[in-house]
């Protein structure tokens, strides 16, 4: 039975790729990835001499039934992401729910698990993890003041992700759209409710790897003082 190969990859550092990935992608004829420039790093720095062919989300249904297929007759792939893991918000999941979707029961998804930029900040977050809300990254604008609204008024933790250029607007809007108490400033409203907490990862495990904490208000002020760019998870209590 051919194979569909969930691989998790690094997001930054490739030493945190696990042994078993490379094990897998070493093993396969083909591997699917988002930017065939970016995972021909990755293969070069392992000597991984497997082909490489692309499939984001900007590829159309052909491309996925051209997967499926060679999965049925040809062999099995690795599909990976440019950083992180596969089906997190990130378009492998297409691929995935097509192959559910089609019942194709002569091809078996395996996951290789490794490194996620969601699992990696919350395991530094020290906030509370038994339960939380992953927004993925936000809508640019429709449904997005929904989405804040309901992470404002939550009782869990939220998590997202954020680019460099939206990251300071979110926040603002964020911290607009809270209760005074809550945001970190302004008189504590009656009750007593809790200032919430927040943390703010730029570029985890790579060379710049920044991590701002406390209210939302503070960490405001600190990422317009910081002009490096990258990719942000964000977390609020």
């Amino acid at each position: 039975m051919n194979k569909l190969y969930i691989v998790a990859t690094p997001i930054g550092n490739l030493k945190d790729i696990t042994l078993r990935a490379l094990e897998t992608l070493k093993s396969v004829p083909l591997i699917a990835c988002e930017d065939t420039r970016v995972s021909s790093k990755l293969l070069a720095h392992y000597q991984i001499k497997a082909k490489l062919v692309s499939y984001h989300q900007h590829s159309d249904a052909g491309k996925a039934d051209w997967l499926i297929d060679y999965l049925k007759n040809q062999g099995s792939i690795a599909l990976i992401t440019d950083a992180g893991t596969p089906g997190i918000a990130d378009p492998g999941n297409q691929l995935i729910a097509e192959l559910v979707a089609r019942r194709e029961n002569q091809v078996e998804i395996v996951p290789i698990p490794g490194v996620s930029a969601l699992a990696a900040a919350l395991s530094i977050s020290g906030l509370p993890t038994d339960k939380f809300m992953f927004w993925g990254f936000l809508p640019h604008k429709k449904g997005k003041e929904t989405i804040i609204r309901n992470i404002v008024s939550g009782n869990i933790t939220s998590v997202f992700y954020e680019s460099t250029h939206r990251i300071v607007k979110t926040l603002e809007k964020i911290q607009e759209m809270m209760p005074a108490s809550a945001s970190g400033y302004g008189k504590a409203m009656p009750g007593g409710a809790k200032t919430k907490q927040i943390m703010v990862c730029r570029e985890l495990t790579k060379k710049f790897e920044t991590v701002y904490r406390g209210d939302i208000n503070q960490v405001i002020k600190l990422l317009k003082n910081d002009k490096t760019k990258g990719e942000f998870t964000v977390i609020i209590s």
